[in-house]
């Protein structure tokens, strides 16, 4: 048993006599623009992540790249001092 029409259009009126139509505009548009702004943080969030993890990634491709090799090396250097 929802709620029909008519009992919508009761509370609408009650609502518009308490507060008033320019009220009413007045916070619908104040909501609006809460909704947009939050829409576009999170947008940017995301957008940030995503740009760090690609930074994250150029970073291990380039400077700090783990060189077996070298790493041998050292130990065998240290081996034959020893």
């Amino acid at each position: 048993m929802g709620i029909s029409i008519w009992q919508l259009l009761i509370i609408l009126a009650i609502v518009l006599v308490l507060f008033g139509a320019k009220r009413l505009k007045n916070v619908g548009g104040d909501l609006g623009s809460a909704i947009k702004g939050f829409k576009n943080a999170v947008k940017d969030e995301e957008k940030k992540d995503d740009d760090s993890a690609e930074k994250t990634l150029e970073q291990k491709d380039g400077d700090n790249v783990f060189d077996v090799a070298a790493d041998e090396k050292v130990a065998e250097e240290k081996k034959d001092k020893a």
